[in-house]
């Protein structure tokens, strides 16, 4: 597994936390991902998140390299938004194909993400997930952003570990 992603919480339980607290969670999931032998890790938040006057909370992304695992915290909860943003940003010249897409929406990760972990009930689906659900192996844990340890990523990397990936195809 090259690529974990986690999505949970909202922008504004993102905002809730101290920049220590967000340091040492990075630090916890980077380094359990690390021993895993994990070289990404993203974090998403579930969805977009407001203010209570209604004004949409901003928070810019960043990276940290944690061990052999780079961290990004990647706050747009939108989907949609963040495909849209990602086709903005690729080159004119550059066929615009899979790999070309995949590269635009996960860098600075250089893949998709073989495993999601979303925090939630497994009967809802984040709209921050467009493109990765497709291919993406996903685990629901229904803690909430806050109890988010590294035990939790630990779990649910062991549970995807167990599976026979379909890659989108069926059972045969």
């Amino acid at each position: 597994m090259r690529h974990v992603m986690v999505v949970g919480g909202t922008l504004p339980d993102w905002a809730d936390l101290t920049d220590q607290q967000w340091s040492d969670r990075v630090d916890e999931l980077g380094v359990v991902a690390a021993s895993a032998n994990v070289a990404w890790l993203t974090l998403r938040p579930y969805e977009p998140g407001y203010e209570p006057d209604g004004e949409r909370i901003e928070l810019a992304a960043w990276h940290r390299q944690v061990g052999g695992c780079c961290v990004i915290v990647d706050p747009s909860g939108d989907g949609r938004q963040r495909f849209a943003d990602a086709m903005g940003r690729l080159d004119p010249a550059v066929e615009v194909n899979e790999v070309s897409v995949a590269a635009a929406l996960y860098e600075p990760a250089d893949s998709e993400p073989d495993l999601v972990v979303v925090l939630g009930p497994s009967t809802q689906l984040p709209p921050s997930l467009v493109w990765e659900l497709a291919y993406a192996e996903l685990v629901f844990i229904p803690v909430r952003w806050r109890e988010l340890c590294g035990r939790h990523l630990l779990a649910a990397m062991d549970d995807f570990a167990g599976r026979r990936r379909r890659f989108g195809g069926l059972d045969e």
